[in-house]
C-alpha cells in the first residue's frame, strides 16, 4: 500500500504538471520525478490516470480506453490482469496521452480510431470525429438505396463533404449491390484520411474520391445525394463544447452566421447544375434549429418536393430527407 501510494503521488504530480500549458523551467525543476526503479502495474496506472482526469466527464472510462490502447489489449484485460507491469516506454506513452486528455483533446484523436456503424475508422485532426447522429443518416440513406436496388434500379450515389469517409465506407460495406459511389470534399487533407479508411475496409475500388467545392466535382447526375455538411453557425460557437472548438477542424464545423450557407448553396447548385435525376432523394444531416428556414428554402428551390424530418436520440430534428419530383 505504501509503495502504491508513493508511486501514485509521484506520477499524478508529474502528469498534472505535464498537462499544464506553458510550464516554466522552474516548475519543471520543482516537479517530483517518478522513481525509475519502480514498474507500474496496470491497476496502478489506471488509478493514476483516473486521478489526473477528474476534470473530465468520464475519467475512468477515458483512462481505461487510453491504457488498453497503449497496452494493445481489450478493456476487460485491464481487470483480468491487474498486476501486469508496464514497460517504461508504455508508462511514458500512457502519461503523455493522459496529459493531453486532461487538456481536453478528444479520445478519438489520441487513439487515432473511432467506431462508426460497426466499423473501426481512422481519424485525426484533419477530419471531424464521426458522431452517433450520423449513423442515423447512414441508416436513412441505406433504406433509400436498398429500395431502389430491390426495384431493379441501381442508383448513382454521392456523399458531399465526406470528411473521414465514414458515410461512403459504411454504405459500400453494408450494401454490396452498389457498384460504386462518389465521395467529395474540398479538403485534400480530409480526402487523404478517407482514402485510408476506404483501403482499411476494402472498398477503395468502389468509392470514387473527388476533390472540389460541394457538387462541382460530380461527373454526372445522381439518384441519391447525401451530405453531412458543416451546419453550425458562427453565432453558436460559444455554446459548442470546449474540446470541439479547440481541436476539431473549423472548416468541417461552421457554415456562416446561421450555419446554413453551405446547405443553401447545395440546394441551389443541385437545381442549377441539373445534378439530380428524376425521382432523386436527398438525405441531409441538419442543425437542430434549421427546420423552418430549410422548409422555406425548399419551397423556393423545389416547390413540389416532399420533405421528411427525423429526430435524433435527444428528440431534436437532425435528418432531412427530400424527395425531388
Amino acid at each position: 500500500m505504501a509503495r502504491a501510494g508513493r508511486v501514485i503521488g509521484q506520477w499524478v504530480v508529474a502528469s498534472l504538471a505535464g498537462a499544464m500549458t506553458g510550464v516554466t523551467s522552474l516548475m519543471e525543476a520543482l516537479t517530483p520525478k517518478v522513481d525509475k526503479t519502480i514498474m507500474l502495474t496496470s491497476k496502478e496506472a489506471l488509478e493514476q490516470g483516473v486521478l489526473v482526469l477528474l476534470n473530465q466527464e468520464t475519467p475512468r472510462l477515458d483512462a481505461q480506453v487510453l491504457l488498453s490502447y497503449v497496452l494493445a489489449v481489450e478493456r476487460p484485460a485491464l481487470y483480468a490482469y491487474p498486476e501486469r507491469a508496464l514497460t517504461r516506454e508504455q508508462e511514458e506513452r500512457f502519461r503523455a496521452l493522459i496529459a493531453r486528455r486532461a487538456q481536453g483533446e478528444p479520445i478519438a484523436y489520441l487513439t487515432g480510431h473511432k467506431e462508426f456503424y460497426g466499423l473501426d475508422l481512422l481519424v485525426d485532426r484533419r477530419v471531424l470525429i464521426p458522431r452517433p447522429e450520423t449513423e442515423l443518416l447512414v441508416e436513412s440513406a441505406l433504406a433509400v438505396i436498398r429500395r431502389m436496388c430491390d426495384a431493379g434500379r441501381v442508383p448513382v450515389v454521392a456523399d458531399i463533404g465526406t470528411g473521414s469517409g465514414a458515410i461512403p465506407v459504411a454504405l459500400a460495406v453494408h450494401e454490396p449491390r452498389l457498384p460504386f459511389l462518389y465521395a467529395s470534399d474540398i479538403s485534400s487533407a480530409a480526402l487523404a484520411v478517407a482514402r485510408l479508411n476506404c483501403q482499411r475496409h476494402h472498398v477503395a475500388p468502389r468509392v470514387r474520391l473527388l476533390q472540389g467545392d460541394l457538387l462541382e466535382p460530380l461527373p454526372e447526375p445522381v439518384d441519391v445525394l447525401i451530405a453531412n455538411l458543416p451546419y453550425v453557425g458562427l453565432n453558436e460557437m460559444e455554446i459548442l463544447a470546449a474540446d470541439v472548438r479547440a481541436f476539431e477542424p473549423h472548416l468541417a464545423l461552421f457554415s456562416g452566421t446561421d450555419g446554413l450557407d453551405l446547405l443553401r448553396r447545395l440546394f441551389v447548385d443541385a437545381r442549377r447544375l441539373s445534378l439530380l435525376k428524376p425521382a432523386a432523394v436527398v438525405c441531409l444531416e441538419i442543425g437542430y434549429q434549421q427546420r423552418e428556414p430549410l422548409l422555406a428554402l425548399l419551397h423556393e428551390v423545389w416547390p413540389q418536393a416532399h420533405a421528411t424530418f427525423t429526430q435524433d436520440y435527444t428528440g431534436w430534428d437532425r435528418l432531412l430527407q427530400v424527395s425531388v419530383p
